[in-house]
């Protein structure tokens, strides 16, 4: 059992394909890995990170051009990349 020193934890179930299960297995083997969990925690942190340095190039973006989109503009862009079931507030 890995402890997680500094942050609040919780025990959560996630569903991966078998394939990166044994990818994720086969780096902790080689030893670039301490654990799945380490490896999934890591793997979250490294995606929370990325979508919130998007998230400002975003900001940053749409400040340049006239700040952020019209209920029209991102009824387009949703209708463009397919996205469904976001209500436009």
């Amino acid at each position: 059992m890995s402890m997680v020193f500094g942050m609040a934890t919780k025990k959560v179930t996630v569903t991966i394909a078998e394939e990166q299960l044994a990818s994720i297995r086969v780096m902790i083997a080689d030893g670039h890995a301490a654990s799945v969990s380490g490896f999934v925690q890591h793997a979250i942190a490294l995606s929370l990170d990325d979508a919130a340095g998007w998230r400002g190039t975003l900001d940053d973006a749409l400040e340049a051009t006239g700040g952020p989109l019209t209920d029209e503009e991102r009824r387009w862009a949703d209708e463009v990349l397919h996205v469904t079931g976001r209500s436009v507030a």
